[in-house]
Parts: C-alpha cells; sequence; structure tokens
C-alpha cells in the first residue's frame, strides 16, 4: 500500500510539475502538503520554493500526518497544525494562510482560527461557493471556509464505479465547467470549480493525459470566461468584496 503513495512523490508529482510549471505555467494551482512528507522530500521543497515565486503557486496546509484525526486528542492535534505551520516556514520559505486537514473532527476549525494566521480552510463539501461561519467564538471575527470537492476529483479513479480512464476524466471536467460558465451567463453570477488532484492518482500517464486535454480545453476559454488562480487569491477576492457585515456571516449570493 505505501508503495502507491511513493508513486506519487516518485513519478506522478513531477509529471505534474511539468505539466503545469512548462505546458501550463499561467495556471498557478493550490499544493495541499502534508507535514512529514514536505519534510521526506527535499527535492520536492525545492521545486515547490521556485514554483511558489516563479509560477505563482501557493502551497496550504493539509496538516502534519495523513491520519483521520476523528479520535485524536486536542492537544495533540492542536501540536500537529503548529508543527506543521513551522515546517512550511522552515522549508518552503512561507507560512500556509490556507487548511484543509482532510480528515478533520469537531474541534479542527476551531484550532485553526486559534492558531491563527490562516485566511481560510477547505474542510467542507457543502457549497459551490466560499462562505462565512460565526460559530466558533472568534472574536466576532468571520471565518472564511472555501469548500472542497469529491465529485471533480481524481479519487474516482480509487472507487468503484469511478474514472476508468483519462477521457472520462476529462470529459466530465469539461462538462462541469461549460454548465457552470452556461449558468453564470443566464444568471450573471460568478460561480467557482474545484479540480482535486492527486499524484499518485492522476499522475500516472493515460490519467495526465486526460487532465492535459481538459487544461487545453479551459486554455481555450480565455481569461475573459475563466479565472485559473489559487485558493489563497479566491480568499483575497472574498475579504474583499463579500466581507460579511452583519453578525452571522453566512454564504454568499452571487
Amino acid at each position: 500500500m505505501e508503495s502507491l503513495y511513493d508513486y506519487g512523490s516518485r513519478a506522478g508529482y513531477w509529471r505534474l510539475y511539468n505539466i503545469f510549471t512548462n505546458k501550463y505555467p499561467h495556471f498557478p494551482i493550490t499544493v495541499f502538503a502534508v507535514g512529514m512528507a514536505l519534510e521526506r522530500n527535499p527535492s520536492v521543497c525545492s521545486s515547490l520554493k521556485h514554483a511558489i515565486h516563479t509560477n505563482k503557486w501557493e502551497v496550504a496546509s493539509h496538516g502534519y500526518r495523513w491520519w483521520d484525526y476523528q479520535n485524536v486528542p486536542m492537544d495533540v492535534e492542536r501540536e500537529h497544525i503548529r508543527r506543521a505551520v513551522r515546517i512550511h516556514e522552515k522549508l518552503l520559505g512561507v507560512r500556509p494562510v490556507g487548511m484543509y486537514q482532510g480528515k478533520p473532527n469537531v474541534n479542527t476549525r476551531q484550532l485553526v482560527i486559534e492558531e491563527g494566521g490562516f485566511l481560510y480552510d477547505s474542510d467542507a463539501y457543502d457549497d459551490d461557493l466560499p462562505y462565512w461561519t460565526m460559530e466558533y467564538g472568534n472574536d466576532d471575527r468571520p471565518h472564511l471556509i472555501i469548500p472542497y470537492t469529491l465529485s471533480e476529483n481524481d479519487m474516482r479513479f480509487a472507487i468503484p464505479n469511478g474514472f476508468s480512464h483519462g477521457q472520462e476524466f476529462s470529459t466530465y471536467l469539461k462538462d462541469s465547467l461549460s454548465y457552470l460558465l452556461e449558468e453564470a451567463r443566464v444568471t450573471g453570477q460568478c460561480k467557482m470549480m474545484n479540480v482535486g488532484l492527486h499524484c499518485r492518482l492522476v499522475g500516472r500517464p493515460g490519467r495526465a493525459k486526460g487532465l492535459e486535454e481538459f487544461l487545453e480545453y479551459v486554455n481555450s476559454l480565455g481569461d475573459d470566461e475563466v479565472w485559473v488562480t489559487t485558493r489563497a487569491e479566491i480568499a483575497k477576492h472574498w475579504y474583499k468584496h463579500h466581507y460579511p457585515t452583519g453578525r452571522h456571516g453566512g454564504r454568499s449570493s452571487l
């Protein structure tokens, strides 16, 4: 099982790195990085530092360990969040402003807010657009949630009745984006589309081919139709244009 993950760091990561730095260098991305994985992959860290400065990538925290934190004691998770931040600062030269624990518990968001320094977290799947919450007693300062997705996600290569080859992945992503664009044209409201990628999954050659087909479709639409950006930039946009004026925050209807 471990070797499935090793494929991501040994081969898949570098294939995706080439796609996004050489073939589509104008598409900045957000990388969710596990702290311990950064410590164990110095060559990946060096490449990430380069992409942060050259390609405007964001590296968000994916926690310190790839654990299910459901039953992890609060003090342990608190220390893991802090340790992950220190690792980012030490190895990448910049602290993370986004957090996606992946397998959180009822305390995770409170601990993220307590740590401070985060613009957003993405441990949610419950909306199409970012939204604010005031539910964590954070001194009347709203906390931004940028939902993630398990739909437009290459994890569906690894589940029954999911994607069987790269063309299916590409077609599904194109259909999702074209539908959102049509909705936006009709309603005049902006839309957001996540695409979740894993080095060990879409980093396989045939699947990477499907990803490139989708990226070429996005590229053909131009900047007037689609803004390809990082989650950090989306967060900054939300803080600037959709900061809540009421006590209860909530979702933004655009």
